[in-house]
Order: structure tokens, then sequence, then C-alpha cells
């Protein structure tokens, strides 16, 4: 196997994104437990991953095999989390229509994995 190649936002996706990041996570590791208020986000997972959603009253949790990728669209609002269930780095390249600001950062801490 080569490897995989992927598109993470679609042409018409690329002008309204104002953050790109790249997260490497590390087995065990859990990212998220947030949503924001404002903004879209798209997230790429690679790589074995749990990934739990809230959407209004109903959690939904879905795997991401090894060696897979997937994408998500989170709307603003939406809690989400990730935690890597793998034996090695796992991958996700994310993008949001909001600009980071550390001062005021568009996101609400909301529990969704637990360590």
């Amino acid at each position: 196997m080569r490897g995989c190649v992927f598109e993470p936002v679609t042409p018409g996706e690329i002008p309204t994104q104002r953050n790109v990041h790249i997260v490497l996570s590390e087995p065990g590791a859990i990212r998220g437990n947030h949503f924001h208020q404002l903004g879209t986000e798209i997230a790429v997972v690679l790589g074995l991953c749990l990934v739990r959603v809230r959407l209004v009253a109903d959690v939904r949790d879905f795997v991401v095999p090894a060696g897979e990728a997937w994408r998500f669209v989170f709307p603003p609002g939406v809690p989400h989390a990730f935690k890597n269930i793998g034996d090695r780095a796992q991958f996700m390249a994310a993008f949001n229509t909001e600009a980071h600001d550390p001062k005021q950062p568009d996101v609400v801490r909301e529990l969704l994995i637990e360590s």
C-alpha cells in the first residue's frame, strides 16, 4: 500500500476557510470536547479514531478505521470529540470558517469523551 490521498475541502469551501490546524495524536489522546459558537469546522481524520458527536439530544459514535481518511463537518453548536483508539499516532487536519483568536477563542467546552 502506498498510502492515501484525500481532498479535505471542496473548491467551493476553500474561500470560506479562515483557520487550519494539523494535529498528531498519540494513542489514548483525546482532542476536542468542545463546540464552536460561530465557526463551521471541517475535520479530516486519518487513523484509528473514535469520533463522538452530539446531535441535539442524541450522541453518535463513529470509528474511523486504520488506514482510512474520513471527513466530518461540524456546524456551529455541534459538540465533537476525538480519541485515538489505535496503537500509533493518528492524524487530523481541521479547517474552520472563523479565524483563531487566542484572546477570544470560538470554543465552548463540552465533555463528550472522558480520559
